[in-house]
């Protein structure tokens, strides 16, 4: 079937604009957006040292970077737009490749955009009170019992209509063309890394607070008290939710990959160069944190030292270490640099997304009109639903649920997508490979076990929110039947 965008009457045409340095910014950008700042208390809470703490995100990054490498064999193979559904549908067909594209546009990178434009008001409302949960401008309960208790809250506050203004502001930007969401992405990718790279810095000149030190790392502290054991392992493994969500996204490039110049050689340099760069940033990030702030603590202290790591408010790790650096301004300082985080890793998500729906759309496997392309060359139509959805998610749940949902699904199509490097290179060995996959087939295969046996312990560990997930995956099995039935009545 052609993929060819000037198929349709009227359509534009993808733009080449995404060199090495852009498709570097866009896969940084869109793993750098509020996590880093808030999931290390609820890890802390889990792994409960900071040797716990630290191994958390060094496994991430491991895991993280084994699968951008082996996801570069694929984007060098395959560089058109669509990225990861196309590799899933060059490997096992279309019904596999459609039940990530549905899963993606159901919640996965939907889910992402909602989160993250939830934690972006959220961090607003320490600059602006007006900015609240609390604050409802239509209320809206379902269910609730006769005190007004319980029910579900569809309720518009201030802080949702944030989130949504932020999705809707960024979807317009990205309609106006690759180029202009591009210097968007630069200009805020690199804010926020030399932002980032500062936290990490300063605790090194001379700056650490020497309570957490002599807490965190002296008298055999480090590594905590509880003896190894499979329950550890257990605990270890759904602790590691937060970090992946956080370090998540990285793939979002391979969906632009008909945007991007020489792809075959772009593509796999950007997910190597963006997944490293963003996961020592994280790692030495959670060293910085351990150099400012004890681990434990209570949300009860009295003061940040009192509240630690664990106890941080609102889990705010990276607001509390900079408040402990620069006293009670240090809360707004922070507040402004996650507002350009968030900004840059939305930009990024948003951009990426429709390029998927829209190689999904020239399938025959998507609404229609998320397969045209507008006059600035971008499928605008895409957008807008995406945006749409989006705020419906907004309206509906919270970050921390959309996060365990999210990482599940979003595990099992990065196993079944690294699998198909395996079934790829026995099917069509021919094929040509500009990159292939680093250590292959044991670094891949590493990828494949140890997510696997992730995915077996949140379904232990978290049972519920990874059921719901699956749920969602499943959900894809009537919709792809519907649209098979739908395209056959169509002729």
């Amino acid at each position: 079937m052609s993929h060819d965008p000037s198929a349709r009457p009227g359509a534009g045409a993808f733009v080449r604009e995404l060199g090495v340095f852009d498709a570097t910014m866009l896969v940084a950008g869109s793993m750098i957006g509020s996590g880093i700042f808030i999931v290390s208390a609820e890890i802390a809470r889990e792994v409960r040292s900071p040797f716990g703490l630290l191994m958390v995100w060094i496994a991430t990054g491991v895991l993280t970077v084994v699968a951008a490498l082996a996801y570069g064999e694929l984007a060098a193979m395959f560089p058109g737009a669509g990225g990861q559904y196309v590799y899933l549908r060059e490997a096992f067909g279309p019904l596999p490749a459609f039940l990530y594209g549905w899963t993606l546009f159901l919640v996965i990178q939907t889910g992402t955009i909602a989160a993250v434009a939830v934690a972006f008001a959220k961090y607003l409302g320490a600059l602006v009170p007006w900015v609240s949960a609390g604050r409802r401008l239509v209320p809206l309960v379902i269910g609730a019992g006769p005190d007004g208790a319980g029910g579900w809250d569809l309720s518009l506050t201030s802080q949702r209509l944030i989130a949504i203004m932020m999705v809707a502001v960024l979807t317009y930007i990205n309609t106006r063309g690759v180029r202009t969401a591009k210097w968007v992405q630069n200009l805020f990718t690199v804010a926020k890394i030399a932002a980032l790279a500062l936290l990490v810095v300063v605790p090194f000149l001379g700056l650490a607070n020497e309570q957490a030190i002599e807490v965190n790392f002296r008298g055999g502290r480090f590594f905590g008290g509880a003896p190894f054991s499979l329950a550890t392992l257990s605990v270890f493994g759904a602790a590691m939710v937060g970090a992946l969500f956080s370090a998540d996204a990285w793939n979002n490039i391979t969906f632009a990959g008909e945007e991007v110049k020489d792809p075959s050689r772009t593509l796999p340099m950007s997910l190597v160069f963006g997944t490293g760069i963003v996961i020592a940033l994280y790692c030495l990030a959670n060293v910085a944190y351990l150099m400012l702030l004890p681990i434990a603590g209570s949300p009860q202290g009295a003061g940040l030292m009192e509240r630690g790591i664990m106890g941080a408010a609102e889990d705010r790790v990276g607001a509390a270490a900079v408040q402990v650096l620069l006293g009670p301004r240090g809360v707004f300082l922070m507040a402004g640099f996650v507002l350009v985080s968030t900004f840059g890793c939305n930009n990024a998500l948003i951009l990426s997304g429709p390029r998927l729906y829209y190689a999904m759309a020239r399938d025959r496997l998507f609404f229609r009109g998320a397969g045209i392309l507008d006059r600035h060359g971008v499928p605008a139509w895409g957008l807008i639903l995406q945006g749409v959805w989006t705020a419906i998610l907004t309206m509906s749940g919270t970050y921390g649920e959309l996060l365990d949902y999210i990482i599940f699904a979003a595990l099992l199509f990065y196993v079944l997508t690294i699998a198909g490097v395996f079934k790829l290179r026995l099917t069509r060995p021919d094929i040509q490979r500009p990159y292939t996959a680093l250590g292959y087939p044991f670094v891949p295969a590493l990828y494949v076990v140890a997510a696997g046996a992730i995915m077996i312990d949140l379904l232990i560990m978290k049972p519920l929110p990874s059921l719901i997930g699956l749920g969602i995956v499943l959900t894809g099995f009537l919709a792809y039947a519907a649209w098979r039935y739908l395209e056959r009545r169509a002729g």
